[in-house]
């Protein structure tokens, strides 16, 4: 199964983003970019890839811990950047920026230590990906006004495992399916 962990965003943080990508989508760049739904919205922290379903037990173990051992931390999406020249449009995070790191830290790390591969480590960048494009689009006009965009504060208290069901239809514009197969607070170590 394809699996990532994820800083799931409150509903009425994900509804005050949808305000702000209702008004990019009027946009005229609009027509070149594929935007993602509401229920794919996510900070991701780790990206696993497929894992053996005999293996996501342990790292469900290790996750529980990770989380256990990070305090809560006080986050909101603010602003907006773009990965490959426009090819992916995403809104940004603004808050305790470290402890985010640190969990995602942890996250990778839990994984490793299951035995899962995670791949070539990058230095991670809080984003949650609004649209994407095939091509590279100038999205200028919409980082202007992500920029001025910051949502009300929550406090991230729980680390989610998440799996990702890709579309199979064939349908363009298909979202993938987002599937939360696990849970943790953080913290709970006391």
């Amino acid at each position: 199964m394809r699996l990532f962990a994820a800083v799931l965003p409150p509903q009425d943080v994900t509804e005050e983003l949808a305000s702000v990508v209702a008004e990019l989508r009027k946009l005229p760049v609009a027509e070149a970019l594929r935007w993602t739904g509401v229920p794919g919205w996510h900070f991701t922290l780790a990206f696993y890839g497929e894992v053996d379903e005999d293996v996501v037990p342990e790292l469900s173990e290790r996750l529980e811990r990770a989380a256990r051992r990070t305090a809560r931390f006080p986050l909101a999406v603010h602003g907006g950047g773009q990965f490959g020249h426009g090819r992916a449009l995403w809104a940004g995070a603004a808050g305790e920026l470290p402890g985010l790191r640190l969990l995602a830290e942890r996250a990778g790390a839990a994984a490793r230590r299951a035995g899962v591969d995670t791949g070539e480590h990058r230095r991670y960048k809080a984003h949650l990906t609004v649209a994407r494009s095939r091509e590279a689009v100038d999205v200028r006009p919409c980082l202007e006004v992500l920029d001025g965009f910051t949502s009300r504060t929550w406090t991230v208290d729980e680390l989610a495992l998440v799996r990702s069901n890709l579309p199979g239809s064939g349908v363009p514009g298909e979202q993938p399916r987002y599937e939360v197969v696990g849970r943790w607070a953080l913290g709970a170590a006391g």
